[in-house]
């Protein structure tokens, strides 16, 4: 952020002037027909991703589950074909 700029800075650091650039080269790129449908398209992408984040957010999370009895080395087994070995 420049120091003798006033207000809140742009997103990503942009000023204006690289934001009329970017809008000049969209325009060419995409032409003034494409340019509203992709518009649009970007601002239905991004509303419907803002509506699957704050679903995630507002759903309550599953309980936790119960602990098992079992230790970890009865519930694994020995490979098969193999024979316990005690010294």
């Amino acid at each position: 952020m420049r120091p003798w700029k006033r207000g809140k800075p742009m997103p990503f650091n942009i000023g204006y002037g690289e934001l009329i650039l970017l809008a000049a080269v969209a325009l060419l790129l995409f032409g003034p027909r494409r340019l509203p449908e992709i518009g649009k398209a970007i601002g239905e992408g991004m509303a419907s991703f803002k509506k699957a984040v704050n679903a995630g957010i507002e759903a309550p999370l599953p309980p936790p589950r119960e602990p098992t009895s079992r230790p970890v080395s009865d519930s694994l087994g020995d490979p098969p074909g193999q024979k316990e070995s005690i010294p």
